[in-house]
């Protein structure tokens, strides 16, 4: 199987005070917390949205995979709708000691172009500075982190700049190189 080397970009705000917003999108957009676990919508969203992107960490998942990884306390699916229909979403995931990742985070392709991911991504970095509002119980957040990577989308990088991320790693390695699975064979032509 060919190799491909893979770049991956470890970024991080150290205070709410880091993040930059967005100019909102027009029309109708809205940011909706997804309050109850749902495995079904959560395996649409992370398949509708990585598909393109080979996003294939999940795709294996059984419901109950699922299930148990959406009941944890603090995981948090926020999506954004565009005339009532999913655009994308942000998931969060509390660590240790204040610590939260923004697991995954992206658009489904017909909504990109359009500014809506970096209204997306400014709320869901707000929202993760203040999980513990939310969450009993739960540490107050020091630092919130993603990463991405060179198969992302091509304005991944400059979205998580422009929202106020700090770039604090760099790897490269190689990479089996794979097919985009998309969220179903021939969704994505070309």
């Amino acid at each position: 199987m060919p190799r491909i080397p893979v770049t991956t970009w470890s970024l991080e705000q150290t205070s709410p005070t880091d993040v930059l917003p967005a100019t909102a999108p027009e029309g109708d957009v809205r940011i909706v917390r997804s309050e109850v676990p749902s495995p079904a919508f959560s395996r649409f969203l992370y398949s509708s949205v990585g598909g393109d992107i080979l996003w294939i960490d999940r795709l294996g998942w059984t419901y109950d995979q699922w299930e148990k990884h959406l009941a944890r306390p603090g995981v948090e699916t926020w999506v954004a709708y565009d005339q009532g229909t999913p655009a994308g979403y942000v998931e969060l995931e509390p660590q240790d000691d204040g610590v939260v990742e923004i697991v995954y985070f992206g658009l489904i392709p017909a909504f990109r172009g359009r500014r809506i991911g970096g209204h997306l991504l400014a709320y869901g970095a707000a929202r993760a500075w203040d999980l513990a509002d939310r969450w009993p119980g739960l540490a107050r957040t020091k630092r919130l982190w993603l990463h991405t990577c060179s198969l992302d989308g091509e304005h991944a990088m400059d979205n998580y700049l422009r929202r106020g991320f700090k770039l604090f790693d760099t790897k490269v390695e190689e990479e089996a190189e794979v097919a985009a699975p998309g969220p179903w064979p021939g969704a994505y032509p070309g």
